[in-house]
């Protein structure tokens, strides 16, 4: 007889089965084998929200074969992963398999290497039920939400839609932004830049007005720009202050779930949901030539940056071999966790920091390279000295105006020869200064007025809502690519280029949300019922009297949005067509239906006159002027063809619009991206302009 280990996916066990040896039998579950069945609430509501579980279909045969594996082992170990859910599929297995506390036998592996594996297996430990009771309460919460609300909002605004209680309250923030874009009104104001060649030298820079005699001056429109401009002319420019010094750059700390997303997105253009394939695949293990399944990183689902003292000392030596000794720091480097991390886990880092990427590009998908860099990169510039940079700012005074100009120069890059973090916000600009001295007169060779307008705030992206959910304490590592991916399949929100800009079925289902559940869509209480869940972790407070305080309040106000709406529906722009139903005249709308949008006559039952739904952008088809629709690929993607199809043959990836090119006169193409732009059909003239924000 040998031990049973169970874990969840073929790849982690194929890894594990590895360090373990032929003593040991590992298997995997295929992640949950129980859970609450779709077809029904499966909460007993009355008996304290007693969840009523069932083997998940499908997978019969699967359980089967493990209760026989089990029955024949020594000792069964249930290595499923270390959080809340995996936990909780361990829990499940116990009671399906029937084993008792002494036979079982759990264990974590924070990173899939021989030292992990072997330190896990050497700490068995019983199953946690404030964990799994704290899963358990999440689950019931969102299944209580989702299965009560989503009935409603289907039947008040539009068949199949669902509410959820991060997905609402993510949305709700994404529509909110909207409204701040809409409302914004543009404030108009102007900078005064003066091109200047100090004495003795042929090298300019450029220095921006910053202050009079009164203070700081802000230049509200053209004429006060006009009259500095006047009082400038012929002015005698002098460098009246130059203020020398050094600045520190510390690197950022190791990923952790929210951060590493968020850097996926910015730096590889990557979506959560991939991100989190990705890691979950280096985590597990992958075949590495010369290595066998070796797991590449840490736990992917942390909110801890606590660094293992054994990867510090790893990751110090690997420093100080390819870099020398000043590239480390003084001390080792020690990250401070957010006051409501879990720290369940360490911070995502590589399981081995002498495997640099290079080394085993060969046996990596391109995906699985590009994040095993970006995280292995992190990780060990976290671990390196500072960079130093020399600065310069100087004043320069001209007849009662004072110019400031700012200059900085990498004087040692430390961590930054290996690693620079990404940001969302435009990076720090600066102009490069001649050698500049106290009283040293300048001449002006240009002075250039500049009108600006403020910007609104901008839509949020995958990364900037990630953030801002994690700011909020709004769900956690785990939840959010399965969120942002359920608001933009079921097309609440809609992707342009890379910012989530909610639809008109967003914004209505946000309102009626708003109006009639306004704890759901609350950030506060959505944050507050987290720490409640954390609460419920650490064993503070009954799962049961958590749902129990909810549900009271959730329930009446759910009775009353049904009475107050009784015979209510709420009807979309979208929705409505200028198509005339043939059989009674009525303008027919479109529906969703299980396949997908239909067009059909508002007289149902009465009239069931229906028709396919196809979608217009407005323009003519450049081959014979029929209408450009909107179709989709088998995996989603949007291209445009003509609805005379199949007479007419016309696709195109980009839109093509009713303009001409005004060089050659062929049709012009929207192209999408950061910078939208028009270009010409035809290749060889080359015409391309940007797209104004009224033109989008």
């Amino acid at each position: 007889m040998s031990d049973l280990v169970i874990v969840e996916s073929p790849a982690k066990a194929k890894t594990i089965k590895k360090y373990l040896g032929s003593n040991y039998e590992v298997v995997a579950s295929m992640g949950h084998v129980r859970d609450l069945p779709k077809a029904r609430l499966s909460v007993d509501i009355k008996n304290d929200f007693a969840p009523k579980y069932d083997i998940i279909k499908g997978k019969e045969k699967l359980v089967k074969e493990l209760k026989s594996l089990a029955e024949g082992s020594d000792s069964v170990y249930l290595a499923t992963d270390p959080d809340r859910e995996g936990e909780a599929i361990s829990w499940h297995l116990a009671y399906i398999l029937g084993l008792p506390g002494d036979y079982c036998k759990r264990v974590e592996f924070n990173e899939i290497t021989k030292t992990g594996v072997q330190n896990g297996m050497a700490h068995p430990r019983a199953i946690n039920t404030d964990l799994v009771n704290a899963q358990q309460a999440r689950r019931v919460l969102d299944r209580l939400v989702g299965y009560k609300l989503s009935p409603f909002i289907s039947q008040k605004i539009r068949r199949g839609l669902s509410a959820g209680r991060v997905q609402s309250v993510a949305l709700r923030i994404i529509v909110d932004r909207e409204n701040e874009i809409r409302k914004f009104k543009p404030e108009e104001y102007w900078t005064i830049e003066a091109k200047l060649v100090p004495k003795g030298s042929r090298k300019s820079f450029t220095a921006t007005l910053y202050s009079d005699a009164n203070g700081k001056i802000k230049i509200k429109n053209s004429d006060e720009a006009d009259k500095i401009e006047a009082d400038l002319k012929d002015a005698q420019y002098i460098v009246t202050k130059v203020k020398n010094g050094t600045r520190k750059k510390s690197p950022a700390p190791p990923f952790i779930t929210s951060t590493l997303q968020q850097e996926a997105s910015r730096k590889l253009g990557f979506q959560s949901k991939r991100t989190m394939r990705v890691a979950q695949e280096l985590y597990e293990g992958v075949d590495i030539q010369g290595m066998g399944a070796t797991g590449l990183i840490t736990y992917m689902r942390t909110d801890s940056l606590r660094i293992s003292n054994v990867a510090i000392q790893e990751v110090t030596e690997y420093i100080n071999k390819e870099y020398g000794e000043k590239y480390l720091p003084k001390k080792p480097r020690f990250f401070k966790s957010r006051s409501n991390a879990q720290d369940g886990h360490e911070a995502i880092r590589p399981s081995m920091p002498s495997v640099t990427p290079d080394s085993i590009k060969s046996s990596l998908t391109l995906d699985q390279y590009k994040l095993y860099k970006l995280i292995w990169s992190r990780f060990t510039a976290s671990q390196m000295a500072d960079c130093i940079q020399k600065t310069t700012q100087a004043d320069i005074e001209a007849n009662g105006y004072t110019f400031k100009a700012s200059d900085y120069c990498v004087d040692f890059p430390g961590f930054t020869a290996l690693y620079v973090e990404g940001k969302d916000e435009a990076e720090e600009k600066s102009s490069q200064l001649p050698p500049l001295e106290k009283d040293m007169p300048a001449r002006c060779r240009e002075l250039k007025k500049n009108q600006h307008f403020t910007q609104p705030p901008a839509r949020y992206t995958e990364a900037s809502l990630i953030k801002t959910l994690e700011e909020y304490g709004i769900g956690r590592p785990s939840t959010y690519a399965a969120t942002i991916t359920t608001l933009t399949s079921r097309e609440y929100v809609k992707r342009e280029a890379k910012s989530l800009v909610p639809t008109e079925l967003g914004e209505v289902i946000t309102k009626l949300m708003k109006e009639r559940f306004p704890d759901i869509v609350n950030v506060k209480f959505t944050a507050k019922m987290e720490d409640d869940l954390d609460h419920v972790e650490n064993g503070e407070v009954q799962w049961v009297s958590l749902l129990k305080d909810f549900y009271g309040d959730f329930e009446k106000t759910l009775k009353e949005a049904k009475s107050d709406m009784e015979g209510v529906k709420l009807t979309l722009k979208e929705d409505e067509t200028d198509i005339v139903c043939e059989n009674c005249g009525k303008k027919m709308v479109v529906k969703m239906g299980r396949y997908g949008k239909f067009i059909a006559c508002p007289g149902y039952p009465e009239c069931k006159n229906i028709k396919k739904y196809v979608e217009k952008t407005g323009t003519s088809c450049p081959k014979c002027g029929g209408d450009v629709i909107v179709k989709h690929t088998k995996s989603k993607r949007v291209f445009y063809g003509c609805s005379n199809y199949p007479n007419c043959d016309f696709v195109s990836w980009n839109e093509p619009t009713d303009e001409r090119c005004p060089q050659c006169g062929q049709v012009l193409y929207k192209k999408k991206g950061k910078k939208p732009s028009l270009y010409c059909a035809d290749a060889d003239c080359g015409y391309k302009k940007q797209i104004s924000s009224e033109e989008k």
